[in-house]
């Protein structure tokens, strides 16, 4: 009998029938055989396969399922992996807690219009910010302030529009958009750690500013497509230095940017660079700026590689052990949400739907727009659904991969009011 489960569930005696993803990931000469060996687990473990199916006729199952005779729907792996990351217990962080002073709230439709203006607005001012960085001029704290400021208003309005339109940048204008986003998202996940206004304002100052090292990086290793040689991703790595080096110079930003600047490259469990500080090591903010960073790098099509999908980004992320706060994680999936907006799920009813945004008290069950069936393999008039409401009668079983569908209009979807 065949199962498909999580790769993380996977133990020495099960018999691998085949493993799901691309080929490029596997570690594998061959499927079709039984894990003995402790070293082979370990390459399949940190190999990106996700899933794997096994045969329990021909070796060992795995004892956790409540119901061995069925196999794990997504759901139930976004509980095996995330879940257990928000209901442990948080730590105090040593921030200040203040009750938020919010805008209004207003659904995402309502606010995309004005967030993407915000971000146009914002891409310009950072492009014409690190152009005089790269030609050796102080960074103007007062122009970085005006852009923190548009941003965490759009924020508190709806946090989920800037931060999902942000996504959706180019490659040749990543390096600019990835700042405005990594603004937005230290800025949500400050509101959601209870800082206060000037804690939030710095949080979002340094996330506009973390990579303004890359600045100083050849454009030709910034932008390469391929993969880069230990010499040029040793250069790359200089850029949380260079970065430091130029604003210490201009003077003219807080401590607390510098600080992101050179540390948002640092890990928990202290591999990092460019110091190797390990946990308390690392500031909150710098810890903030570690999980902004790689989400919204992951999540973004960039010169070498293709945009992984949000909800696989959170379900990776948080199995990366060691690498980020436990408990920041915890407050930033609270922020962008297990399914976040733009993710395509499949629900209990057989529909695919794109998430269009968050139920913060029911983080599992998000508001979707349903458009297809995958029954009848054919779509289906859109319309909106809340999955949190006792009336919808549906739920999230899992994600789904857009690109193995073919669908290549979801934002178009989730953008249309």
């Amino acid at each position: 009998m065949l199962k498909k489960i999580p790769t993380q569930f996977v133990q020495l005696g099960m018999y691998l029938q085949s493993m799901e993803g691309s080929w490029l990931s596997h570690p594998f000469w061959k499927t079709k055989f039984v894990l003995t060996e402790q070293a082979d687990l370990e390459a399949l473990l940190t190999s990106g396969v996700q899933f794997v199916w096994i045969d329990i006729s021909r070796g060992s199952d795995v004892p956790a399922l409540k119901d061995p005779q069925r196999a794990l729907d997504e759901a139930e792996v976004v509980a095996a992996l995330v879940m257990p990351v928000l209901a442990a217990q948080e730590p105090e962080l040593p921030v200040a807690h203040f009750p938020q002073q919010s805008a209004a709230q207003v659904s995402l439709g309502a606010e995309v219009l004005q967030a993407g203006k915000v971000i146009n607005r914002s891409k310009q001012a950072v492009m014409n910010l690190f152009g005089e960085a790269r030609m050796g001029k102080a960074v103007d704290n007062a122009q970085c302030i005006s852009i923190v400021e548009d941003v965490a208003n759009s924020v508190s309005r709806n946090p989920s529009a800037l931060i999902s339109l942000a996504r959706l940048k180019t490659k040749d204008d990543y390096t600019y958009m990835h700042s405005v986003a990594v603004c937005a998202l230290m800025v949500s996940l400050a509101k959601q750690l209870g800082m206060d206004e000037a804690q939030t304002r710095d949080a979002g100052l340094a996330g506009l500013l973390h990579d303004v090292g890359k600045m100083m990086m050849p454009l030709d290793v910034l932008n390469k497509p391929g993969q880069l040689t230990e010499a040029e991703f040793n250069v790359i790595r200089s850029h949380p230095v260079r970065g430091y080096q130029m604003l210490l110079v201009g003077g003219a930003v807080p401590a607390s940017a510098l600080d992101v600047c050179l540390h948002h490259h640092e890990k928990m469990d202290g591999t990092g660079y460019p110091q190797k500080l390990k946990g308390e090591q690392i500031s909150v903010l710098a810890r903030m700026g570690a999980i902004c960073d790689v989400y919204d790098a992951i999540t973004s099509t960039r010169p070498y590689k293709s945009a992984w999908d949000p909800a696989g980004s959170i379900q990776r992320m948080a199995q990366w052990t060691g690498q980020f706060d436990p408990a920041i994680f915890k407050a930033f999936v609270k922020c962008v949400g297990i399914y976040p907006v733009g993710s395509l799920v499949r629900l209990e009813s057989g529909r695919l739907a794109v998430v269009v945004d968050l139920n913060p008290q029911s983080l599992a069950a998000p508001i979707v727009k349903v458009f297809y069936s995958t029954r009848s393999k054919l779509p289906l008039p859109v319309h909106v659904l809340d999955l949190s409401s006792p009336a919808a009668q549906d739920r999230v079983v899992g994600r789904e991969s857009p690109q193995e569908w073919g669908f290549t209009h979801l934002d178009d979807i989730w953008r249309a009011a």
